[in-house]
């Protein structure tokens, strides 16, 4: 089962607003089967789940953290392809717990989205990453083609620079700041 969240024409959401949808199938799609092996390996073989243990290193090094909470941190994954991808992970490995401060994280992420180029941030959210189509403003778009469609992905900014810029911004929304004296 896949769930996922569209929000904007960009990404080809029809609604106005941000929506969800569960796909389910009868089988393990290709990248959640890779993801479920390789983290099964790494269980068996280092004890802990591998994404507790990133979210340990990503924490302690902060240079690709966006936000984070008790329960909860967004980096910018050093694989990231797109300008602006993050990661949510859980700091905990209790699945009763995990459910806590998630609201909250997810909240700090989108104002700071949408604070980015201060515009409704268009994205395509599925229960591991946000993929942002934007680029360097809300209007220049990041198309995926040629060499990097057949070959390899290319970035524009670096993960830390990213994660910089998307940490640096208030976590009041734009619209929501007062006034600007003149």
């Amino acid at each position: 089962m896949q769930i996922f969240e569209n929000k904007g024409a960009m990404m080809g959401c029809s609604n106005p607003h941000p929506h969800c949808q569960i796909w389910a199938s009868s089988f393990l799609p290709n990248e959640a089967r890779l993801e479920d092996r390789t983290q099964r390996e790494y269980r068996s073989q280092h004890g802990v789940p591998m994404l507790l243990e990133y979210a340990e290193q990503e924490a302690r090094r902060k240079e690709r953290l966006v936000v984070e909470n008790v329960h909860w941190l967004v980096v910018v994954p050093y694989w990231a392809t797109w300008p602006f991808q993050t990661l949510l992970l859980s700091r905990c490995n209790h699945p009763h717990a995990s459910v806590t401060g998630l609201a909250s994280i997810m909240q700090k992420l989108l104002i700071k989205y949408d604070n980015l180029f201060e515009v409704s941030f268009p994205y395509s959210m599925g229960w591991h990453d946000y993929y942002p189509p934007l680029l360097r403003s809300a209007t220049v778009r990041k198309f995926m083609v040629g060499y990097e469609m057949l070959a390899q992905a290319q970035r524009d900014l670096t993960p830390e620079q990213a994660a910089e810029r998307l940490r640096s911004l208030p976590e009041v929304h734009y619209k929501q700041r007062p006034e600007e004296a003149s």
